[in-house]
């Protein structure tokens, strides 16, 4: 029997896959063509860089709430049945046309309860996994399936139909993440650490880990610009929707592939080293944005380097909190993670790059992030321990 077959016998692998199918086909929906809706609504750069930041911000207190209430009565998939439930009638209320106050209203409403449910689910699957976490990223590459689907589909999809189309469609992917929800237990997560552990607090606040934190926050402020305004920026160069649709999903394609084989690398790496080497990535990413945004190879040799500046950060960041944090603060700290990194990091990008694209250029946007990947880069080789990758 192959790793796959002897994986399928012991965990739910299909159901958690379509989980994560679903959830990032909604993210893949979300991030390339909601901007493009916004414009549709005639909101300025401005409006939507604060639109956009709502969307971030609620990854700020959201998922640490809903993880404290996860972690207390130990029922997960309760509190994500009910946050992707909540998440389809909250945002349903776009359908009422709303103004712009109105529609950061609901952004915030159906982003408090969809941001809630991530975080939460990543317990659910790493309690599945157990001693097999490496076998983590096998599972969460049907995630970046799903965002390959909705981008390209959509991307071709919109050549012939008119983005005002899109909330309908994000209303049925909500749908099926709350589906796929009801078809997933609990799993039970052992704390061999029990009588040992220290709190969650006096976990959080040690040196290293506070840094870990610092790092994931500074690597999502640097994709704010990318998130938000990727596809805004390279309409004003004249690519089509298929193009940009295109290079979204190449740049997850790539993310599927290390995905694949990040159990080698992290078998054969330190979890610093691929650290540090994701950043420097990141960092060369957002130059040939900033400086080559005409050149198509240019952007797909950008777009190639997702797979480490998400792909391979987010599977050694995962690796890091399961590590630092015991399994009864599990969902604390993945919650923190998601709320410091994508929340804090991606909703502080997305306000900065709205205002740099208006008062300076848009590739003054990706300047600045180069520069904050290098900064993080500096500290993650010159502070955090050399620790492997067990």
């Amino acid at each position: 029997m192959n790793s796959l077959g002897r994986q399928l016998s012991v965990v739910p692998y299909w159901r958690l896959s379509a989980f994560y199918f679903f959830y990032f086909a909604l993210l893949g929906a979300l991030l390339p063509y909601w901007a493009l809706y916004l414009k549709s609504l005639s909101l300025s750069v401005i409006e939507i860089g604060q639109v956009m930041a709502v969307f971030m911000a609620t990854k700020i207190i959201s998922p640490n709430l809903w993880g404290y209430i996860a972690d207390r009565t130990g029922r997960r998939m309760l509190v994500i049945r009910w946050g992707a439930a909540l998440t389809t009638l909250t945002f349903s209320l776009v359908f009422l046309q709303p103004n712009f106050l109105f529609l950061l209203l609901i952004m915030a409403l159906f982003t408090f309860f969809w941001n809630a449910i991530l975080a939460q689910f990543e317990v659910v699957t790493l309690g599945y996994l157990t001693d097999r976490l490496h076998q983590y990223s096998k599972v969460r590459l049907w995630g970046s399936i799903g965002f390959v689907v909705a981008v390209w589909g959509l991307g071709l999809a919109f050549e012939v139909l008119d983005v005002q189309y899109l909330p309908v469609i994000l209303v049925i992917l909500m749908c099926c993440i709350w589906v796929s929800s009801l078809l997933v237990s609990d799993a039970s997560i052992v704390d061999h650490d029990h009588q040992t552990q220290n709190g969650f607090l006096h976990q959080l606040f040690r040196p290293h880990v506070l840094l870990f934190f610092f790092i994931c926050f500074l690597m999502q402020l640097s994709h704010g610009p990318f998130y938000t305004f990727y596809t805004l920026y390279l309409e004003s160069f004249g690519y089509s929707k298929t193009m940009i649709g295109w290079l979204w999903a190449l740049g997850v394609i790539a993310e599927v592939v290390v995905f694949f084989f990040m159990h080698r690398l992290m078998s054969g790496f330190r979890v610093t080293q691929l650290c540090v080497v994701s950043l420097l990535f990141a960092a060369v990413r957002w130059v040939l944005l900033a400086i080559y945004p005409e050149s198509l190879l240019c952007m797909h040799v950008a777009q190639l380097f997702h797979a480490a500046t998400f792909g391979v950060f987010h599977a050694v960041s995962i690796h890091m909190v399961q590590q630092y944090f015991t399994p009864k603060s599990a969902g604390q700290a993945q919650a923190l993670y998601g709320a410091l990194s994508f929340g804090a990091g991606g909703a502080v990008g997305s306000y900065v790059a709205g205002f740099m694209w208006e008062a300076w250029s848009p590739s003054s946007a990706y300047l600045m992030a180069a520069v904050i990947c290098v900064v993080a880069a500096i500290l993650a080789w010159w502070k955090l321990p050399r620790v492997a990758a067990e």
